[in-house]
């Protein structure tokens, strides 16, 4: 396959390196595109915090999956909606929105002690690092 394209058969890499993911997306209009929330991936000395950009939906929504060490975010909601505009017609309207994110975690963590919360409108999922595997700070050593 050619280095500059995608593996999804879009645009090049190249077209979405130089316009920006935006761009690319302006273009591509087909019924492939998925819409998967936007994700911070934040390092701290006590370990990662992925914050995941998904308003509109409750807590009960994301299910949240942990095998060996790949962390799967994901969500379901269905939403219908009836509407009787005379007494012989019934319109309805369904609305799926869906979507799956996986993430290897490093073999740093604690897997243990995962936490997660969701508050307006962002999913946070706080993941410590073992003690082991934490920056310690600098120390004077004696010569004895």
């Amino acid at each position: 396959m050619n280095s500059l394209m995608r593996s999804n058969g879009n645009f090049p890499s190249l077209i979405e390196n130089f316009f920006g993911r935006d761009m690319n997306e302006f273009f591509n209009t087909g019924s492939s595109m998925s819409n998967v929330p936007a994700v911070n991936v934040v390092e701290h000395n006590d370990g990662f915090r992925i914050e995941v950009a998904a308003p509109g939906l409750k807590k009960e929504d994301f299910k949240l999956q942990l095998n060996h060490n790949n962390l799967t975010i994901s969500s379901y909601k269905e939403t219908q909606n009836e509407e009787n505009e005379h007494e012989k017609y019934t319109r309805r309207e369904f609305s799926y929105t869906s979507f799956q994110r996986t993430f290897m975690l490093p073999n740093s963590v604690d897997a243990e002690s995962i936490k997660a919360s969701y508050s307006d409108g962002v999913l946070t999922i706080e993941i410590p690092k073992r003690e082991e595997a934490k920056v310690k700070p600098p120390r004077q050593i004696e010569i004895g």
